[in-house]
């Protein structure tokens, strides 16, 4: 295959996309029966919903699928079949046999419980190895009724896309098979596991470094004036190579990379306080993350087909979601971006009330960098996003950002955030899970006041001194404000500014916490 591509043509990797599945559905349709790669031994099954069943097959063939005593059929069309099974309450462990007659898959050890797909970049794929506490906790835990399926990070279609699918499946918790799992998708499962009495499925479907464009198909990046950009660079970059010349300097890139990162390992294993430009100049230039490129994960559009698609629709009851730090080079586009993104996945689940929770980006900064505020401006479009689009929730954490790393080891308290918004609003339980929300403000005199919800009793400081606020008469000078907090009530003002209009609080990229509810969550920055 050898294509050149145009400004105004169609995206490379659909070429490709499109080729391999045609190879794929003839070896099918000339094949046995399969089921999808995510069907395994030690699956988890969403309870209480009609359970989608999908693979490929021999056109013609009648397919069954079987499951404690509940039967359903399909023919398979043009290679292939989904069958809905009715909805089953919690239980297991049982067998699910799927047959066309010929051919028959058992998978053994399936469990009905709760199914939710973690999503997002690196702090959602940060494995529990690696964070605060995570190697005491995996040969410490016994027990734990938490089942995962880890998607397959597959960059882009090939002729080994299928085997590498093959090699997927769900695992139970060990010290062993859990310690790659994503730390944050594991605390959340493991306390809903906790509360609700049923095991948890996690279906871990995230990459380290993508934007959001790179979960999206390319209709939903182009339907959005704001966000087709996206598409436009990418199809720009693209269009300059054949697919040969793609390969060839992916292939370069990848070399370079792996000489790289020893070069870095060396230095670091000589002196662990190597300053990261000392690091530089005995590594060389950093290329991360590579060139654009239809080989690249990174591309728009990329994980959507190659890792999205390939576990969609299984049945679920909601999705986890923790990202944006990659998109912070495009604040104002955000919410657009976001927005679409779960307008997209939920109609690709037939389900347009599918919970949605999300967690907002922490304080983060590098020392002694500009604060440019694009963290800020990224809160303020997920905090829009749980404002306007219908069943979504946020988790508040930024007391957890660490200066100069993007990846905070404290994973728990974002879990057990995100568990407590479900446990109250997709599974109706009385707990506190909610941050303080701004409800209204008046101007007084001198005096900005602020009324809070969701307070629990009223706000607190956790410091010395409540810290954050700011205070302008004309929304582009803003000077630091007193506060005085009363219950739900902030009052703040500022000697400098006589008439104020507008007030904003922790509007920065990494600044103190110290205000929260009584329930121990923190206030999120805003302004008015």
């Amino acid at each position: 295959m050898k294509y050149a591509l145009k400004h105004d043509t169609i995206n490379l990797t659909r070429h490709i996309a499109k080729d391999i599945a045609l190879i794929y559905m003839r070896r099918t349709n000339m094949g046995a029966l399969k089921a999808a790669a995510i069907f395994s031994d030690n699956m988890v099954l969403q309870r209480e919903k009609n359970i989608s069943i999908w693979g490929t097959g021999k056109d013609g063939n009648t397919v069954t699928a079987s499951i404690n005593g509940d039967s359903a059929d399909t023919l398979i069309c043009e290679g292939r079949w989904q069958i809905d099974l009715p909805p089953m309450p919690a239980g297991g462990p049982y067998s699910l046999t799927v047959s066309d007659g010929t051919d028959s898959i058992t998978f053994d050890n399936v469990m009905i419980g709760e199914v939710w797909l973690a999503g997002g970049q690196s702090n959602m794929e940060f494995e529990i190895k690696d964070s605060d506490g995570g190697q005491e906790l995996l040969s410490t835990l016994k027990d734990v009724n938490v089942r995962y399926y880890y998607t397959p990070k597959i960059a882009y279609i090939d002729e080994e896309f299928e085997q590498k699918e093959r090699n997927s499946g769900w695992s139970e918790f060990s010290e062993e098979n859990a310690k790659h799992w994503s730390a944050v998708a594991f605390h959340c499962a493991k306390k809903l596991s906790e509360e609700l009495d049923v095991t948890i499925g996690i279906i871990g479907c995230n990459w380290g470094g993508t934007s959001a464009s790179a979960w999206m198909s390319r209709e939903a990046i182009l339907a959005n004036t704001a966000t087709r950009i996206y598409m436009d660079e990418y199809d720009e970059a693209v269009s300059k190579y054949t697919i040969d010349e793609h390969r060839k300097l992916w292939d370069e890139y990848l070399e370079y990379s792996r000489v790289w990162n020893e070069k870095l390992g060396e230095i670091y294993a000589k002196n662990p306080d190597t300053s990261w430009d000392d690091a530089l100049e005995y590594a060389g230039e950093s290329k991360y993350p590579g060139p654009k490129s239809p080989f690249n994960e990174m591309r728009p559009t990329g994980l959507y087909e190659t890792m999205i698609s390939r576990v969609c629709p299984y049945t679920l009851r909601g999705f986890l979601f923790y990202q944006g730090e990659s998109d912070d080079h495009r604040p104002d586009v955000y919410y657009d971006l976001f927005s679409n993104l779960i307008s997209e996945w939920r109609n690709d689940w037939d389900d347009e009330e599918l919970p949605f929770l999300f967690v907002q980006l922490p304080m983060f900064a590098y020392e002694n960098a500009p604060d440019t505020k694009h963290w800020a401006k990224v809160r303020e479009a997920q905090l829009r996003v749980y404002k306007t689009v219908k069943n979504t929730w946020m988790a508040l954490i930024p007391e957890y950002g660490t200066m100069d790393d993007i990846h905070p080891k404290v994973k728990k308290p974002v879990g057990d955030r995100l568990a407590l918004l479900a446990l109250n609003h997709v599974y109706g339980m009385d707990c506190k899970s909610d941050a303080p929300e701004l409800d209204r403000f008046y101007i007084k005199g001198d005096e900005i006041h602020l009324l809070f919800r969701k307070t629990y009793g009223g706000l607190i400081v956790k410091s010395d001194r409540a810290e954050g606020f700011e205070i302008s008469g004309d929304g582009e000078n803003f000077h630091k404000a007193d506060c005085s907090i009363m219950g739900n009530e902030i009052r703040i003002k500022s000697d400098k500014v006589s008439r104020p209009k507008f007030a904003r609080y922790n509007w920065t990229n990494h600044g103190p916490v110290t205000i929260y509810n009584k329930a121990g969550i923190p206030l999120g920055g805003f302004r008015v």
